[in-house]
């Protein structure tokens, strides 16, 4: 008989010792900059047992982005799903703002080493970036449908809205202070969610 909610096995936990290790150090010194043996070393395991989990470090990587965006969808589609109302963009940037500063190793390797390894960008894109605008855009278009946004090209929106929600994901290295105050955050993720909602143009 399974056994529900029993602890991961060793292996299990040497896979995830391997990806959190992986995570840190290809967002600090970059995927080429990391050899496995850095990899074995800052997971503490023999570098014959990377090659035990993966078949080489193209795949670790692949692990790690792959796995940052599916968290980054899972959570998107969870805001999305509770959102009090249509125009509560501003609470869901100020929390993914949050969520995704204490993440920022995953996220340096999700957005940036997809832009060096076409592989990878191409996995990204069809696994999650896919699924997450589609998701997005069936959001938007009901909101259109009943009246709450104006008519528009709802897939065009939803892009839109996912382009704003990677730059609050990054906020610490463009638009924002990496000291930025909760009352600053809070009033970055109001402008956006008011540029999103109104637009720049007098009324």
């Amino acid at each position: 008989m399974r056994v529900f909610n029993s602890p991961p096995s060793s292996e299990a936990q040497t896979r995830d010792r391997i990806l959190t290790a992986a995570q840190r150090l290809f967002a600090a010194q970059g995927f080429d900059g990391t050899t496995t043996r850095d990899l074995a070393q800052a997971a503490g395991v023999a570098e014959g047992t990377l090659f035990r989990h993966f078949s080489n470090k193209k795949a670790i990587l692949v692990e790690v982005a792959t796995q940052g965006w599916v968290e980054i969808l899972t959570d998107l589609l969870t805001e999305l799903s509770e959102m009090g109302s249509y125009k509560a963009v501003a609470q869901v940037m100020k929390r993914r703002m949050w969520n995704m500063r204490k993440n920022a190793d995953m996220m340096r390797v999700c957005f940036m080493e997809a832009q060096f390894h076409p592989d990878l960008r191409e996995r990204i894109q069809q696994e999650v970036i896919e699924k997450m605008t589609g998701v997005a855009e069936a959001f938007f278009q009901e909101a259109m449908d009943k009246g709450i946004y104006r008519k528009m090209d709802a897939n065009l929106v939803a892009k839109v809205f996912l382009g704003m929600f990677a730059v609050a994901g990054f906020s610490n290295e463009t638009i924002a202070s990496p000291n930025a105050s909760p009352q600053e955050m809070q009033s970055m993720a109001e402008g956006l969610a008011d540029i999103f909602l109104n637009g720049v143009l007098a009324k």
